[in-house]
Order: structure tokens, then C-alpha cells, then sequence
């Protein structure tokens, strides 16, 4: 999912000061316009970049560049606005999108009447990313603990990778939480002399939107959100329903494979098969495609299905696991290992996951004993996806980090903002729909849900009825009656 330094080399700078800013990150003084230059990866879209604080409580202080990146609306006679927008993740390029990806991913209407403008959140691709050592990121012990001692292992090696990261990325990496990204929202739209703009945020980038309509909402003509994050949720809460719709699109994929004669498993018992296959995998008997000599984990399996169900590749994953079925590892070569100590300044990469989510989230486990009954409860929800595989390695990433977070878990308390629209699967293996219903619910009076009664991550470009909801409210304001729901594609 993550698409992140891409721009690095050919993003050109503004090389202005940091725009003023109240404490608070809200200002109303004018930021440094962007010179904007031709993108290097396609001369029609344009990139430039906008100086800002590292830490917002400190205007004055640090500074890093955001790239920026815009497709100017090909009917600028009929001109709407700017519409701002963020892919996900966290870590996803938003200029990677503006540039390569929203001419295939918006409407010609759309294209035709916004500005489309993304960016790269501060500690992604071009915008002073966050990296670590690749070798030390290979050593990364399991997500599954299975005592207090292998606990500690986990927490010691995590304050070990975080420590080793802000070595490598500076001062960034403490501030890369979703409120600070917010703040760097507006200042792009006071750069770009907008009293308003349109926001288009999918996953991670809702709860940028979510956040923006808190701190900003007088500044918003609209908002479309798809694929829902619910921030107002605990540690037992957000694993647990996380697991619940991996699940659930486990049982979707089970459903198309029966009534599908194409299914490279149809005819057999789908989840028969599947248990079997991790099992086999725990013992160390499924080879690895990529590499014949190295067993395949059971984790490694569920996480190529979670991606599956992303699309959803169900054909795609059929023939995965039927391919599996037949491989035996003949031969096992054990993994090469170093020691956290023998690392030194190795190669760095792009790591800014973890940066973010642990900076958003409030959730340390203090033990293996609440860790392991975490654990327990994923389990429970989701006995053949074994939990959320993503979800579970992101709270596992954060054990030993420090309890306080920049932008921890709240209900959203928007009052300013106009009406926004959300979309959201009934099956999105990610992001459970019950997120979006609980943040409808809490937003009721600034919010519209409709819901998309299909699989998949994805939502806006899914079917007619889900395009022409957020189509018809980003160019005319028109908001979905009460109840409208969007029925599945064929496909699915």
C-alpha cells in the first residue's frame, strides 16, 4: 500500500519561511505561495513544495518541506474550486496520487471543474520522510509473543527501532501524528488563497478529514470520506472489530468460491482447505514461491489473503491457495539473524507507519498477559483469519513506546463544518462498517452515511451509484436522501 519517496529527487522547493501560526495551528495569516514547476514524472500535473513547522506549538521553530503536488481543472472556465485529497495508509503518497493516479481514479466531471491537489503528510515520500535501518527492520521479532520474556523482547526491540529512526529522520518523526497533518491542510489551502476547500479522504485519510472538520470546519464547501476510520475506539474495541470484518471477508471470499464454478477451489470444502493450510504452514511444511527453501508462516498466508480481499482478488486468491496445496518444502534453511546490537548506520528506508499510528493511538499493552488476552479476543473474532493481520503488527509495533501520544483517541466533536458525506463497504476487510456507523452516529447532525453494499477497500469508483453520490455532492452540493444505499457490483 505505501508509495512513498517516489518525488524525492525532482520536487522543487519554495524556500520560503514558516507561515505564522497560533499555537494551536490555526492562523489566518497567508502562507508562502508554492511555486509550482512541472512534475518531472508528467509535465501536465504540477509540484512544488511549502516550508513548514515541524512542531506547530513552536512556529518559529524547525521547519521541514511538504511536497505538494496539483492537476489544474481542465475546464477552468466552469472551476468549482480546489479539492485537497489523501489516499490512506498511513504512508500513502498523496502527490504519488494527484500525479499518476486521479486521472484514472476521478470522474472527467470532477477533473473538469476541481483543482485536485495531494500531498505527501509530513513524514511520507517527499515531505522529510521518516526512515529506518533496513537492517535492523529485518530483525523484527514476532507480533506473538508467547510469554512475559518474549514481551519484553518486543518492547525492548521497539524502543530500540524507534530510537534508531528518529536517529535517522530528525525531529520529524515526533511530530507526525494526524492533528499536525491537519494543520499542514490549511496552511496549503491559505498557500493556495482559498477561503474554502473540498477534501476527498479514503481510510487513514477520513481521519485526516475527520480532524480537519473539527479544527477547521467553517474553512469546508465538502467533504466526501470513504472507508471510515472510527478514532473514538479502545485497544479490545479496535482489534477485535478489525478482526471481526477480516473475518467477514474471509466468509465472503468462502460464499463467491461455493457458488462460483471458476473458483480454483469450487467443489471443495473452501475453509476445510484453508485451515488446513495454516496448519500445515505452523509446522513449517508450506514452500515458499519466492524463495523454495524457506517455509512459508501462516501469518505470511493471511496477510497475501487480507490484500486479496482489498480488490477483491478472490480468483486471485483461489489459485494462491490451490498452488500452495501443492507445494512440500523440501529443504528449510534457517533465517541469517543479527543481533539489534551489530546494527550500525546501515542503508536507511522509508518507514513511516509506525511514526503515525503510534502517535494516533493510545494503545500499549503493559504486559504479555493483557497482550495475550488481546490476542485471545482476535482469535475468538476471527478463528480462520487468526485476527487482523495488519492491525494486530500495528498494535505490536507500539508495545514500549511511551503512553503519551500526540493525537489520542477521542469522539469527534465537529460544530462548524457543512454537511459531509461518507461512503463505506459492508464488507471492507480493513475498516469495519460498524467504524463508520458509530462515527455517523456520534456526527449525526453534520453527517450523511451511505453504504455500499458490496466488497472491498474501495468505495468511490465502485459502481454508478457510489460515483454519481459523491460526484453530485462534490459539484453540486447534492446530498443522498435519507436511507440511499448503493447495491454491489456484478462482481461482487
Amino acid at each position: 500500500m505505501l508509495a512513498v519517496g517516489a518525488f524525492a529527487a525532482g520536487v522543487p522547493t519554495s524556500g520560503g519561511a514558516a507561515a505564522d501560526a497560533a499555537p494551536a495551528g490555526r492562523s489566518s495569516t497567508p502562507s508562502n505561495a508554492i511555486v509550482w514547476k512541472p512534475c518531472p514524472q508528467d509535465a501536465a500535473a504540477e509540484c512544488g513544495s511549502l516550508r513548514l513547522p515541524i512542531d506547530w506549538a513552536h512556529p518559529s521553530g524547525a521547519t521541514f518541506d511538504l511536497a505538494v503536488a496539483r492537476r489544474k481543472a481542465t475546464d477552468p472556465g466552469r472551476r468549482v474550486g480546489v479539492l485537497l485529497v489523501n489516499p490512506g495508509g498511513p504512508g500513502d503518497s498523496g502527490v504519488d496520487f494527484a500525479v499518476r493516479r486521479a486521472k484514472a481514479h476521478f470522474s472527467a466531471d470532477v477533473q473538469k471543474r476541481f483543482d485536485i491537489v495531494g500531498f505527501d503528510p509530513r513524514g511520507v515520500g517527499a515531505s522529510q520522510p521518516v526512515k529506518c535501518s533496513q537492517e535492523l527492520l529485518a530483525q523484527r521479532p514476532s507480533a506473538y509473543p508467547r510469554s512475559q520474556g518474549e514481551f519484553e523482547q518486543l518492547a525492548t526491540f521497539n524502543r530500540t527501532l524507534r530510537q534508531d529512526c528518529r536517529r535517522h529522520s530528525g525531529p520529524i518523526f515526533d511530530h507526525a501524528d494526524t492533528l499536525s497533518v491537519v494543520h499542514d491542510m490549511d496552511a496549503i489551502r491559505r498557500s493556495l488563497g482559498e477561503k474554502e476547500i473540498n477534501y476527498f479522504g479514503h481510510s487513514y485519510g477520513t481521519l485526516i478529514g475527520q480532524q480537519y472538520a473539527e479544527q477547521y470546519g467553517d474553512r469546508l464547501r465538502t467533504m466526501a470520506l470513504t472507508a471510515n476510520i472510527d478514532h473514538s475506539l479502545n485497544a479490545r474495541q479496535f482489534l477485535v472489530s478489525s478482526a471481526v470484518t477480516a473475518e467477514d471477508s474471509f466468509q465472503q471470499f468462502v460464499t463467491w468460491c461455493d457458488r462460483t464454478r471458476s473458483c480454483a477451489l469450487h467443489g471443495r470444502d473452501v475453509t476445510a482447505v484453508w485451515d488446513g493450510l495454516l496448519a500445515r504452514a505452523d509446522r513449517g511444511e508450506v514452500q515458499d514461491p519466492g524463495n523454495p527453501a524457506q517455509a512459508l508462516t501462516a501469518n505470511a498466508i493471511t496477510q497475501v489473503a487480507f490484500k486479496a480481499f482489498y480488490g477483491p482478488d478472490w480468483d486471485g486468491l483461489a489459485t494462491y491457495v490451490a498452488s500452495l496445496g501443492a507445494g512440500e518444502l523440501k529443504e528449510r534453511r534457517p533465517p541469517q539473524r543479527l543481533r539489534i546490537s551489530e546494527v550500525g548506520d546501515k542503508p536507511a528506508t522509508a518507514e513511516p507507519f509506525h511514526a503515525v499510528f503510534c502517535q494516533d493511538w493510545r494503545i500499549r499493552p503493559k504486559d504479555y498477559r493483557e497482550f495475550a488476552g488481546l490476542t485471545r479476543a482476535e482469535l475468538r473474532a476471527a478463528p480462520h483469519m487468526r485476527g487482523s493481520p495488519r492491525i494486530h503488527a500495528g498494535v505490536a509495533g507500539c508495545v514500549g513506546w511511551p503512553y503519551k501520544v500526540n493525537n489520542p483517541q477521542h469522539r469527534p466533536q465537529i460544530t462548524e463544518a457543512p454537511k459531509i458525506l461518507m461512503l463505506h463497504s459492508l464488507h471492507d476487510p480493513a475498516n469495519n462498517y460498524a467504524w463508520a456507523t458509530n462515527v455517523h452516529r456520534q456526527t449525526r447532525r453534520t453527517t450523511v452515511l451511505v453504504p455500499y453494499e458490496g466488497a472491498g477497500h474501495s468505495v468511490y469508483g465502485r459502481t454508478n451509484c457510489t460515483r454519481e453520490a459523491v460526484d453530485d455532492y462534490l459539484l453540486e452540493l447534492k446530498i443522498p436522501n435519507a436511507g440511499h444505499r448503493c447495491a454491489p457490483a456484478a462482481s461482487s
